[in-house]
């Protein structure tokens, strides 16, 4: 199985920890076409030979070639959100992870989408539980 990872990079990398713990287990579903997601130099990382529509282009391959596609989208990312709706239109299965925090609450726009699974966690053990499931149901 082909899985799309999304999370955010250039919006914030405060859950990277996080991807890279759940891009490991998601590996245990099939190859994860997007595991750079979880690289915690990324940023650093030059990237002089890709462009950000080379980019752009290279991932909604990706996307479009996967066979679901999953976020975390604790840390608010305008491309993450754009990849959600690149994968409603693509009719890719969805499910969004959301890390419950008292002074935080998922956009309406994901939470109210009735095309995406949407689970809150608390943790990381409770957020790869709600992948197995997820993903035994494809």
């Amino acid at each position: 199985m082909d899985i799309y990872f999304a999370g955010s990079i250039r919006g914030g990398r405060d859950d990277v920890g996080s991807y890279s713990i759940l891009i490991e287990h998601l590996k245990q579903f099939g190859t994860v076409l997007t595991e750079h997601v979880g690289d915690e130099q990324l940023l650093k990382k030059v990237e002089d030979d890709k462009t950000d529509q080379h980019i752009h282009d290279r991932d909604m391959t990706w996307l479009l070639s996967s066979e679901v596609f999953i976020a975390e989208v604790t840390t608010p990312s305008l491309g993450v959100g754009y990849e959600i709706g690149r994968a409603i239109d693509a009719n890719k299965r969805i499910l969004c992870l959301f890390k419950k925090q008292e002074d935080k609450r998922l956009s309406a726009m994901i939470n109210g989408c009735k095309e995406i699974t949407v689970k809150e966690y608390d943790t990381i053990e409770v957020a790869k539980l709600i992948i197995d499931e997820f993903l035994n149901s494809v």
